[in-house]
């Protein structure tokens, strides 16, 4: 029994003090977050801005394609692009492209050229078989907006998908490469703006129409399925910097199955070409 209990003619809340008190407690407690939700949210005068919250996965992005003219009659015309992205340099597809002639388009970064001073002299010497282009410095996706590509954080700004095509282009002509005419960025993807800003600096964005080896991540026998399904015109990407995957085994037998069948392979700037997204016209 409450202890005041004998107050309880007097007291409205039941005749005990401390139902009082707690009551009252629990009207105030349930009156402070309505009170505070009245409030503007502002930052206290004086404090540092917050930075603005990344966007989440909203980001509308673009995976170009890209064909070179076809041949028409007679054999098919594939153009073979390969993508140096970091690391070190698969000699499997390297020496099959040496030993049997065959032209490539080759996408450098500045990363790659650090550490491969070998196999870019290997490039250079061969000027009839290699066009060199450019693959970014850093190996980051040229999207102009904060937001991640396969969990690669993209370039986030019009500023830094600047950085990352003149930082490449710079490194190449650093390394004695002339000035690169096609950029291609981490991962293949951008947002529409970031092709427009690209096509402002002088660059065609060079997209592709068959995907060779994911990554470097498919087994040989994938790899060969993929290129084996390329037809006249087509642009196949893969990988020339993952020596220790699968993938490159596929690649290498890929080319010398494609040999066999008679394909013309070209380059880049050896033959028009068309990309969607208004990424080379």
């Amino acid at each position: 029994m409450c202890p005041s209990a004998r107050f309880h003619l007097l007291d409205p809340l039941g005749g005990c003090p401390m139902n009082r008190f707690l009551l009252t407690s629990a009207f105030l407690v349930a009156a402070v977050p309505v009170a505070f939700a009245a409030q503007p949210t502002q930052q206290p005068a004086g404090w540092p801005e917050l930075p603005p919250k990344a966007p989440v996965s909203n980001v509308k992005l673009v995976e170009p394609h890209l064909h070179v003219n076809r041949a028409g009659k007679g054999a098919p015309r594939i153009a073979l692009t390969f993508d140096a992205c970091m690391g070190k340099t698969d000699p499997r597809i390297l020496s099959t492209l040496v030993d049997q002639h065959i032209p490539a388009t080759i996408f450098v970064t500045a990363r790659w050229l650090r550490t491969n001073p070998d196999s870019l002299a290997v490039f250079l010497a061969h000027p009839d078989l290699f066009e060199l282009e450019n693959h970014g410095q850093n190996h980051i996706p040229a999207v102009d907006v904060p937001t991640k590509v396969y969990g690669i954080a993209a370039a986030g700004s019009p500023q830094a998908v600047a950085q990352e095509v003149k930082g490449g282009a710079d490194a190449m002509i650093a390394a004695g490469i002339q000035q690169p005419r096609w950029f291609r960025g981490a991962t293949a993807k951008y947002t529409p703006a970031a092709i427009m800003q690209i096509r402002g600096m002088g660059y065609r964005v060079a997209g592709y129409s068959v995907n060779g080896d994911s990554g470097s991540l498919l087994p040989a026998k994938m790899v060969e399925k993929q290129y084996a399904s390329a037809k006249d015109g087509d642009v196949i990407i893969s990988h020339i910097n993952q020596p220790t995957h699968a993938a490159g085994e596929g690649v290498a037998a890929s080319i010398l199955a494609l040999k066999a069948k008679g394909v013309q392979f070209v380059r880049l700037q050896d033959i028009p070409e068309k990309g969607d997204d208004g990424t080379t016209n």
